[in-house]
């Protein structure tokens, strides 16, 4: 008799027994970088052959679409549909990712092949994004098997190839599609858990703001001898500027940039005692850093933050005996959903003009990825935190939105769905750099939560139905 324990142990029986890493193996192997020229070919590949055909086998209609913005990946739908009265779930993932980074791994891994060592797996996109939506999939596949080729609700998928280029396309295609892509909730995962032990649900993202400050005085540098201490320096105002902007302990200084009410009742409720910790190899959690008064998580989950990319003047690398001409910074804030990006810009003008700073200038500013939040306590929240609970024997931390980006908003403004992100990854996976990993026990939780998840929408109960 087909059972939800019975779904629950054929999916830990394929884990336990290598079934998901040797997939996982697989999908790494493909080289799907959307970040280097020349890898074009594998963003097509990764679809064509790792996915589609395993979609196709779950019995799903699968198409690989071209990115409607020239130059960027291609995106793949599929469907199953078994009882348009039934709910509809809309999957998300991405199979590209960042630069492959070769020359940096350290001695005995490379991020297009899977390493095991001790409680983790390596390799490039094991937690970003391949390892995730792997998970999910696989999850399906063992629910199918011990309904005997149903489900009991209907499946969408989108997986993208341009995210890790900000996702561009995305947006166009969700909104040329927004009816083939009707659902009644979006479950999906990308990004870190709160802590590597405690199962999370993000209910949304913060989004990111980007902006130049630049002084230029000068055509070229000049003597630094002849020069120095006569003609205005432009990294010495840079330095001052950035200054005025946040105090040497991390608090933004530019209000208008902050939460307009402060962090909302609902979000603070929901934050009461969630850990942040990174696991091992994680940066660490500086306690007088960044705003007084906030708890950690309120921090990066229910507010914003102010970070200086890169700051170049003059050549780093090569030094010369010169007052450079100018200088430049390229700063990002991540924002909540509950900041008024539009006076962004604005505010920061009015900001270094009353510190007498009219030399410096803004450049490049506005929104490379916009925030989104879905209320924590809506019923499909809650609906997936139940289940997971059940499946996992432990408590779920629900956080209003993940610290990181990603499009939720494209598929909040067009299709109008409630948001569950479920990570599997954590805070010390080292993803857009070397050494990425994913670890494995958490790993095999996300396994069977979502084979619980996905049988428990083929019961009855689900938000909206009856």
């Amino acid at each position: 008799m087909p059972s939800r324990d019975g779904a629950l142990t054929r999916a830990a029986r394929f884990f336990d027994e290598g079934g998901f890493r040797s997939l996982l193996a697989r999908l790494v192997e493909y080289p799907s970088t959307s970040q280097e020229p020349g890898a074009e070919a594998a963003l097509e590949t990764y679809l064509a052959e790792a996915i589609r055909p395993w979609l196709e086998r779950m019995g799903f209609a699968a198409t690989i679409h071209p990115n409607p913005l020239p130059g960027f990946g291609p995106i793949l739908t599929a469907e199953r549909i078994e009882d348009p009265s039934r709910p509809t779930i809309l999957l998300y993932g991405h199979g590209d990712t960042v630069r492959g980074l070769e020359d940096q791994w350290r001695p005995g891994l490379a991020p297009w092949g899977l390493t095991e060592e001790g409680d983790r797996w390596y390799g490039r996109g094991t937690a970003d994004n391949k390892g995730q939506h792997a998970l999910n999939l696989a999850a399906l596949e063992a629910v199918l098997a011990e309904r005997g080729g149903r489900l009991g609700f209907n499946v969408k998928l989108v997986l993208e190839m341009a995210e890790e280029r900000g996702s561009k396309g995305l947006r166009e295609f969700v909104a040329a599609h927004a009816e083939a892509l009707a659902a009644d909730a979006l479950i999906a995962s990308d990004g870190p858990r709160v802590d590597p032990l405690v199962p999370t649900i993000a209910t949304g993202t913060r989004g990111t703001y980007h902006f130049d400050l630049v002084v230029r005085l000068r055509e070229g540098g000049v003597h630094s001898g002849h020069w120095g201490g006569l003609t205005t320096d432009p990294a010495i105002i840079l330095a001052h500027a950035l200054s005025t902007v946040m105090d040497r302990n991390g608090k933004i200084l530019v209000r208008d940039w902050l939460p307009r009410n402060g962090v909302p009742a609902t979000v603070r409720g929901v934050l009461a005692g969630c850990p942040v910790g990174g696991g091992e190899g994680a940066a660490t959690i500086d306690e007088g850093w960044g705003e007084p008064d906030l708890t950690p998580a309120e921090k990066i989950y229910g507010w914003n933050s102010l970070i200086v990319l890169s700051m170049l003047s003059g050549r780093p690398e090569n030094p010369v005996n010169a007052v450079a001409p100018d200088a430049r910074a390229h700063c990002q804030i991540r924002y909540t959903v509950d900041s008024d990006t539009a006076g962004f810009e604005a505010a920061l003008r009015y900001h270094l003009d009353a510190h007498g700073l009219q030399q410096v200038r803004i450049e490049n500013a506005g929104i490379r990825m916009a925030a989104s939040r879905t209320a924590p306590d809506h019923p499909w929240v809650r609906w997936a935190q139940s289940s997971m609970e059940r499946s996992l024997g432990k408590a779920v931390q629900i956080i209003p939105n993940s610290s990181g980006g990603l499009p939720g908003d494209v598929f909040v403004d067009h299709l109008g769905v409630p948001l569950v992100w479920v990570p599997h990854s954590y805070n010390g996976c080292k993803q857009h750099g070397p050494d990425e990993h994913l670890l494995i026990a958490p790993a095999r939780e996300g396994l069977l939560a979502f084979a619980g998840m996905w049988w428990d929408l083929g019961e009855d109960g689900t938000p909206g139905r009856k």
